[in-house]
């Protein structure tokens, strides 16, 4: 048990059992909205897409698995591109049954499983060419677990890319026409998220800590990204909303990790 800090200065105690459990309610009552949003080739909001990262490069024939796999278009992505099987966990009933329904005319091996991405529900150690997560990983509850996790589902010599809301993009908030700090970036830990109203809860981490926990991890950090790609078009924008474009021209909205299995 340890102290959950809400930002207004109250605690709560929680484990992370009992956060995976408030999590999943959450999104089992949200699941629709998200549907296809923030999937391949996109990596998040204001980010440079696959298409022009190339990151993967040629999935032909290539094990995939994607952590988080939400409605499972980046699944249908990678089936698209040409991957030999798609398999796919996400915590979320309604997420897994969605995904079920999208790939059911995939003419290739689906595998999907419903569980916390901490946990292990079965997939195999030293199969995967590659594993992904896009604007997931984040959810974790326990980060070391869940990249050892990814480091034993991946073959010698096989990657890891993910994605998720840059650590800086919450800390800053529109008050008074104006973007101010109102959290601090160097303090990490469990805070309810105001982009879900305070209906989930999520650990706030350093950039540094995702880096430095791969490392730990086993893995071989290949490339670091968190430019910013703005609309060439001017466009009226809401500067309060969760990700505006007036935000996104002060800090990141996303960062994109790609790493490697390696000799230990």
């Amino acid at each position: 048990m340890y102290t959950v800090i809400i930002n207004k200065g109250s605690e709560i105690m929680e484990s992370n059992a009992e956060i995976l459990k408030m999590n999943k309610q959450s999104w089992e009552k949200s699941a629709d909205r998200f549907f296809g949003r923030t999937a391949l080739p996109e990596y998040g909001p204001f980010s440079l897409t696959e298409d022009q990262l190339k990151l993967f490069g040629d999935v032909t024939d290539k094990k995939v698995l994607d952590i988080g796999c939400g409605s499972g278009h980046s699944l249908q992505y990678m089936g698209i591109k040409g991957a030999k099987e798609l398999w796919g966990l996400d915590l979320t009933t309604k997420q897994i049954e969605t995904a079920k329904k999208l790939l059911r005319d995939q003419q290739v091996k689906v595998s999907l499983f419903e569980s916390p991405m901490e946990e292990n529900p079965g997939l195999p150690s030293n199969y995967f060419d590659i594993v992904y997560s896009i604007y997931a990983l984040g959810w974790t509850v326990d980060l070391q677990r869940t990249l050892t996790n990814v480091y034993s589902y991946l073959k010698l010599g096989g990657v890891f890319i993910f994605s998720w809301e840059h650590p800086i993009h919450d800390r800053l908030a529109y008050e008074k026409s104006s973007f101010i700090f109102k959290k601090s970036y160097n303090i990490e830990g469990p805070e309810y998220n105001e982009a879900w109203h305070n209906t989930a809860i999520i650990y706030h981490r350093k950039l540094s800590t995702y880096i430095n926990t791969l490392i730990q991890s086993g893995f071989t950090i290949e490339k670091v990204i968190d430019d910013v790609l703005l609309p060439e078009e001017n466009r009226s924008d809401d500067p309060a909303k969760w990700y505006s474009m007036q935000r996104a021209q002060l800090v990141p909205a996303t960062f994109i990790i790609k790493a490697s299995k390696g000799v230990r």
